[in-house]
């Protein structure tokens, strides 16, 4: 690659890495620490501070097949520009809240940054800029964007027992502002049109008929929606999980922290299956040993290498589905099609994101880790065989290929 290029992807890879570890930080990942905080002085019970995340998810999934159009016609830096000045206004709402009332309309407003502002746009403008060559920067950028609650966690923990959760929200909203805006603005490379690649740009990697592709698809938006609903259910409440089962909190926040740096792992595995990896196989190992962490919760009694145990296969196995889940579109579909393909995509795994923080938060609460982690376990196997169902659809297209004729 020239060093031009390098350079160019180089400094999306920092400028997106950098927005989206504060975009998840500063709004879903920030719950996990302030949501229990923040519902006592509110007067609300932990469900429905926690609703806050439903909300927020529903939004986006009503927003994000129109996200798709605005990022086709005003492209993702401009959209992304947008999404920082709405996530602005929403955490000066929530430092505000003093009650139900604000604190929904804050998360509405949230709801549609993240809309406009975290995964799919985020994934687009690196396509914008990176064409083909999306998938490996694309990979780089998610093994970052996973650290956001080991970074914020802890950030977020000292600026609340520092100056208490308003201020907190005050600065995730500076943050948004001062440096969110100026590098989606300012910071990321100029796109490269998509048409200048010609016929490339229509060419899918696998050569799937129009009945295959919606077949897998389909398949691709139900394993999919399955491990977001897990983790996006599960990641608020891991800090309460931890504690049920016997840690304590500063353990527990050592535990949660470093289930986000084990997120980096995604790369070395992913690099174990090949030069240029495989997201179908990255995704089946991914969500079996997210199945493992739970089974092994499940059948053993709670102790600090059990936990440790937990932490290792659930922040391994999340980091890889993380990787995976945002490489499939593209591995399976032509660069043209990759931003409506996610907007797509986005639309279910919304909706089942919208009401997991909450059913997690209410099983956690009135029936203990037990019953919480066999449904996490239950979902995991139902994805497993999704993704299995992928790979097999795949390996046949490609057996019924026609082979070239030699003359």
């Amino acid at each position: 690659m020239p060093k031009s290029l390098r350079f160019r992807s180089a400094q999306t890879v920092i400028v997106l890495a950098v927005t989206q570890l504060i975009g998840w930080g500063t709004t879903f990942d920030m719950l996990g620490v302030m949501g229990r905080i923040v519902a006592p002085d509110l007067g609300l019970p932990n469900e429905v501070a926690f609703a806050g995340l439903t909300i927020m998810m529903l939004v986006g999934a009503i927003i994000g097949p129109a996200t798709g159009r605005w990022l086709a016609r005003y492209g993702a830096a401009r959209v992304l520009s947008a999404a920082s000045l709405i996530f602005t206004l929403g955490l000066l709402l929530l430092a505000a809240a003093n009650g139900i009332v604000l604190y929904a309309a804050a998360w509405v407003v949230i709801g549609v940054g993240g809309a406009l502002g975290l995964s799919a746009p985020a994934y687009t403008a690196v396509v914008e800029r990176e064409g083909l060559n999306g998938k490996r920067v694309i990979a780089i950028l998610m093994l970052f964007t996973g650290l956001s609650s080991a970074i914020f966690w802890p950030i977020l923990s000292l600026l609340n027992e520092t100056v208490g959760w308003r201020v907190t929200f005050a600065v995730c909203a500076g943050l948004q502002f001062f440096v969110c805006l100026p590098l989606h603005l300012f910071g990321l490379p100029k796109p490269i049109a998509t048409h200048v690649e010609g016929a490339t740009a229509e060419i899918a990697p696998v050569p799937l008929s129009k009945t295959a592709q919606r077949k897998a698809f389909l398949l691709i938006a139900a394993a999919t929606t399955i491990t977001t609903f897990i983790t996006f259910g599960i990641s608020p409440s891991l800090l309460e999980i931890f504690r049920q089962s016997g840690a304590s909190p500063a353990f527990a926040l050592q535990l949660g922290s470093a289930r986000g740096i084990l997120g980096i792992s995604a790369r070395f595995l992913d690099m174990l299956l090949g030069r240029r990896g495989n997201p179908m196989l990255s995704a089946a190992m991914g969500i079996s040993m997210m199945a493992g962490s739970f089974l092994v919760m499940r059948v053993a009694s709670p102790s600090t290498p059990l936990l440790v145990t937990f932490v290792l296969l659930y922040g391994f196995g999340a980091g890889v589905m993380t990787v995976a889940r945002a490489l499939l579109p593209l591995a399976l579909f032509s660069p043209r099609e990759f931003g409506l393909q996610s907007a797509r995509l986005s639309l279910p795994q919304n909706l089942a994101n919208a009401i997991a923080p909450v059913i997690f938060t209410a099983i956690l609460d009135r029936a203990g880790t037990g019953p919480a982690l066999f449904a996490c376990a239950v979902l995991a196997a139902l994805a497993l065989i999704f993704v299995l169902m992928l790979m097999a659809l795949v390996r046949g297209a490609r057996a019924a290929e026609p082979s070239p004729v030699v003359s």
